[in-house]
């Protein structure tokens, strides 16, 4: 079956390349038995693809269950997974099939697939490879022949380098990875998309369809759509019933937009925006820890000039009293001596103060700075690292990372 016919049948939009190459993996695994893992952001319309691979399978004219592994308690998902017999546990008056024993000779799809607790992960891993399973309370293995089309929108390399998902798991359910595309990454499918759906919505509420003008279109399309299709229907929906005039401007979608967080920079491909977040708080601390560096610098050449007279009993101007009170801005208290200008000493004063006297030079190491910060932070809020990260401005896994590097 050609792609735009598969799009027809199962009501997919879009031009994409990148869509279009995620429908034909599809169809291409399909008349196999292979499992297939489907990954993509929330809302992006993963659960489309389990319907094109079941469908177009020889397993069509059996079933297809959807399973929500995040909606089901973590105590019950091994009896809804695999079933139970009578008085396994507290509740189970009755035996009961679970869904892999149902789905024989059809296709199970398991969403959210990274939210199975490890025990589970264990029970589904032997269904994978030798299709065999126990209910809860038996001990009699059952057989079944069941298609698994897995999906997630979580880092599954990352969860199993955390120990959250299993290894050998990982790799069974990854036999064929299909990625869904976000809509950023598909802008040509932005306006068609709208417009299909204010098209659904005036024909169900019985109105005209919103249209944008040009510049509501470009706002439309660069905009970052973190829900991605999900959220894009929605606003769709509210302007649809919400605005009295059909024509919407610039101004008035940009109402309907949240506040976008989010970088314009290219994605990562193996970081995602956790990267780019990470390297937006390491740019601020260093610029930070140099403007400290500054400051120090500043402060010596004023104290080189205070002690050798520089200033001829002149008063301090503004500008190095400022530095001086940036400098203290941690301590309860600016020192007053620090804020007016040293006697003027004699040559043999000073001599006599390089004589004896060591004078430590603090150090400018931005390592060393950002230990300093981190420490005082911890300090102030009795190691609550949640307020020390929001004092220092980086997020709290920023700094138990930071803390864990440098052994604090």
């Amino acid at each position: 079956m050609k792609i735009q016919e598969v799009k027809q049948r199962f009501g997919v939009i879009g031009n994409s390349p990148l869509l279009d190459r995620a429908i034909e993996i599809a169809i291409q695994v399909a008349p196999t038995d292979m499992t297939v893992l489907i990954t993509g952001e929330s809302g992006t319309g993963k659960e489309v693809f389990p319907q094109i691979i079941h469908h177009l399978s020889k397993r069509k004219h059996g079933t297809l269950i959807a399973v929500n592994c995040g909606a089901i308690p973590e105590g019950t998902i091994d009896s809804e997974l695999f079933g139970h017999e009578k008085g396994s546990f507290t509740g189970a008056h009755d035996a009961r099939k679970g869904y892999f024993e149902v789905a024989n000779g059809g296709t199970i799809f398991l969403d959210e697939v990274a939210e199975l607790p490890l025990s589970t992960q264990v029970r589904l891993l032997r269904v994978l490879e030798s299709g065999e399973f126990l209910r809860v309370g038996s001990s009699k293995v059952i057989k079944t022949d069941v298609r698994v089309v897995a999906a997630t929108n979580v880092n599954l390399t990352q969860a199993v380098a955390t120990g959250k998902f299993r290894e050998d798991l990982y790799y069974r359910l990854n036999t064929v990875p299909i990625r869904v595309p976000s809509l950023r990454d598909r802008k040509e499918d932005i306006y068609l998309l709208f417009r299909k759906f204010t098209a659904d919505f005036a024909d169900k509420y019985k109105m005209p369809p919103i249209r944008l003008s040009d510049d509501a279109v470009v706002l439309l399309e660069n905009y970052r759509w973190p829900g991605n299709v999900r959220q894009l229907r929605n606003i769709a929906e509210q302007m649809s019933i919400i605005e009295q005039s059909r024509e919407i401007d610039a101004n008035r979608l940009n109402g309907y937009l949240p506040a976008d967080q989010g970088s314009q920079l290219p994605v990562l491909v193996d970081g995602g925006e956790e990267s780019q977040q990470s390297f937006s708080e390491r740019e601020l601390l260093y610029k930070v820890l140099f403007d400290m560096k500054r400051d120090m610098t500043d402060l010596k050449k004023l104290v080189a000039d205070l002690m050798h007279g520089g200033t001829q009993g002149q008063e301090m101007t503004a500008e190095k009293s400022q530095i001086i009170r940036r400098l203290y801005a941690d301590e309860a208290h600016v020192p007053s001596a620090s804020l007016h200008p040293a006697p003027v000493q004699t040559e043999d004063e000073v001599t006599h103060i390089d004589e004896h006297e060591d004078v430590t030079e603090e150090s400018l190491s931005l390592v060393d700075k950002e230990v300093e910060l981190i420490k005082k932070a911890l300090e102030k809020h009795k190691g609550r690292r949640k307020k020390a990260a929001e004092e220092l401005g980086i997020s709290e896994r920023t700094l138990y990372r930071k803390i864990k590097e440098y052994g604090m």
